[in-house]
């Protein structure tokens, strides 16, 4: 497992991002919350956004639990905007 340091920072534009500590390049992630959204979560954005960030990193870390094929998918049939879940 990398030892790299990683830093949730909030951007110009409201979004939160995650980047590499000290590094100044583009995010890795970002999340845009909707105005509707940023209503409901009030002050938690942040915090919100640290526990999506969270679920993320350790899925990733859970990649290599997953059966071969996982994510392969006949991506024609996918419509350009679709649910995931």
């Amino acid at each position: 497992m990398s030892s790299e340091t990683f830093e949730i920072i909030e951007l110009a534009n409201g979004d939160v991002a995650l980047r590499r500590s000290g590094h100044k390049e583009d995010p890795l992630v970002s999340i845009h919350f909707s105005a509707e959204s940023l209503q409901f979560m009030r002050k938690h954005k942040v915090a919100i956004a640290r526990a999506m960030l969270e679920a993320g990193i350790e899925a990733v870390h859970n990649l290599d639990d997953l059966e071969p094929g996982y994510f392969e998918e006949d991506e024609e049939s996918l419509p350009v905007n679709h649910t995931i879940h």
